[in-house]
């Protein structure tokens, strides 16, 4: 470690300029204090008088240093991913890339194993402190242990802080920060310093429009269908949009332009108390000393109204505390329509069941909508599976991790390297002899590593002894079920024609179904989208 840095050492032999990779997060978008722009701005300062290169950037907004680690964070991970892509990074105080020893001492290495320089633009005392790690010295790591202690006090003081701050101000009625309620604005507190929230005129308009299309009778599932055809924006885009920031995010591990408006959406926006006004902390009202309800502004909603407004929802809402049964559905999650490619669903009528596609309970159309008697389908599935795999051995695959001793090895070697780096520093007997043990105990390690082989991760299908003839038979509807989702099992649907003749009362237009087997790309996933389904189905 140098501290402060000689720019004209920051380089290796041989090199002439480094790469560096100027790295920014910020934990809350609109904190001016530690804005971007500042932190690029410094980070390049300080890329150029080491003479080096900036050759990327990893932006990290609104994400949280004591909630991710480096590693997890969207585009430092990555860079972190492809080490050979730059030879040091850049931050602008410690604080900006760890505030946990934990996440500093991964971090540490990270860098020690491929051999990077982490630079701090601002250390201690203001001038810029870097970590190299392509020497490492029992000092640099411990130097760099005490300021993740430090960053990581720092952390929890700020995190006490903001909590007291955030209660004191819940209990003035002042805005606190963090996502605007829906149907409200900041708007400047007219008692005093800080903001107030406000009825927002565009977003009480479609509050209005949902609460009488609720009134009304209509199921969530429709109305915010309707929404999303009138692209009305869901309330987390609305806030976006209306800071001047672009709609959509990731969600899922996947990317949405835009998020829907569901069911699910609009139970949250119309159960919470913020539409009496009051100010809600962990969905329940905040209250001052005389149990009088803390207001955050005029309400969208009186009382009365609201009031109304739950009777409505608890009309359509089953019972928490009710105890969920199996549907019985035999297909869930095997089942599909053709037209949108959804599952389908089982339902009721008078003198039977259906599976039918939900689409409208995802908030999107179909545009051909399948559905086929329960019965017929079901007999369908079961014919075809058994006649293709009946006969055949149940097979289970067995997956055996692999071992790779390279890593560990690194560790090692680096750790020796380190300990003859520190030889003679030893003076005592007693130091000499610990240093004895200690490289000892790393050398037996790096011959015991250097002599285990690699071994790849490999699978391997085992039989059961049973057949899938055997397990149906022993086995009720939900082991069925299971038994088909396992095997890969599919049955697609498409659409039925209008009219006909009495033929269509004597079983299924197997013309219009499709089955395979196969192996399933997740199993899980059809289940869990069967239960957010049944959910929702339940709310209507």
């Amino acid at each position: 470690m140098r501290h402060p840095v000689d720019p004209e050492s920051s380089t290796l032999p041989g090199m002439t300029q480094l790469r560096a990779l100027s790295a920014i997060r910020l934990s809350v978008r609109t904190d001016e204090t530690t804005s971007p722009g500042r932190q690029r701005a410094t980070n390049s300062n300080e890329a150029a008088r080491r003479g080096a290169v900036i050759v990327g950037e990893a932006e990290d907004l609104d994400v949280s240093a004591t909630k991710t680690t480096p590693f997890d964070r969207p585009e430092l991970g990555e860079w972190l991913r492809r080490p050979d892509d730059f030879d040091m990074i850049i931050w602008w105080r410690m604080d900006r890339a760890v505030r946990s020893m934990s996440d500093m001492a991964e971090l540490g290495r990270w860098a020690k194993e491929h051999g990077k320089l982490l630079v701090f633009a601002e250390g201690p005392g203001g001038a810029p402190m870097d970590l190299d790690m392509r020497t490492v010295s029992p000092v640099s790591e411990l130097i760099m242990t005490l300021l993740a202690f430090s960053a990581q006090m720092e952390s929890t003081a700020i995190r006490e802080r903001v909590t007291g701050a955030m209660a004191a101000l819940r209990s003035q009625g002042r805005y606190a920060g963090g996502l605007v309620p829906f149907g409200y604005e900041k708007v400047p507190n007219p008692d005093g310093p800080g903001y107030k929230l406000a009825p927002d005129p565009e977003a009480v308009k479609t509050l209005t429009r949902i609460v009488k299309a609720v009134l009304d009778g209509e199921s969530l599932s429709s109305i915010a269908y309707a929404l999303n055809e009138a692209q009305v924006l869901v309330p987390r885009d609305y806030q976006a949009v209306k800071a001047g920031r672009e709609p959509g995010g990731t969600r899922g591990g996947q990317h949405h332009a835009r998020f829907r408006w569901t069911s699910g959406t609009l139970s949250k926006v119309l159960r919470t108390p913020a539409l009496m006004g009051h100010r809600v902390h962990q969905g329940k009202t905040v209250r001052d000393r005389d149990g009088q309800p803390v207001l955050i502004g005029e309400p969208v909603l009186t009382r009365e109204e609201f009031q109304v407004l739950q009777d409505a929802m608890d009309a359509r809402t089953p019972q928490r505390d009710r105890v969920r049964k199996d549907t019985g559905a035999l297909l869930l999650g095997v089942a599909r329509c053709a037209g949108c490619g959804g599952n389908m669903y089982l339902s009721k009528r008078v003198g039977g069941q259906d599976y039918n596609c939900r689409a409208t309970a995802r908030g999107i159309r179909c545009p051909a909508s399948a559905g086929m008697r329960a019965d017929w389908l079901e007999q369908y599935v079961k014919e075809e599976f058994l006649a293709r795999v009946g006969d055949f051995q149940m097979v289970k695959v067995i997956t055996r991790k692999g071992y790779d001793p390279t890593p560990e090895l690194r560790e090692v070697e680096g750790e020796l390297r380190a300990l003859y780096a520190d030889r003679d520093t030893r003076r005592s007997k007693t130091g000499r002899m610990i240093w004895e043990e200690e490289v000892a105990a790393l050398e037996r390690r790096a011959e015991t590593l250097e002599s285990t082989p690699r071994q790849e991760a490999r699978t391997e299908t085992v039989e059961t002894g049973e057949t899938y003839a055997s397990f149906w038979t022993r086995h009720d509807t939900a082991g069925r079920r299971q038994l088909l989702i396992d095997a890969g099992a599919r049955v697609t649907v498409t659409k039925g024609r209008s009219g006909g003749g009495t033929e269509r009362l004597e079983g299924p237009d197997v013309g219009r179904l499709s089955f395979t087997v196969g192996a399933h790309a997740d199993p899980y996933e059809a289940a869990m989208e069967a239960i957010i389904a049944e959910e929702e189905a339940a709310t209507r």
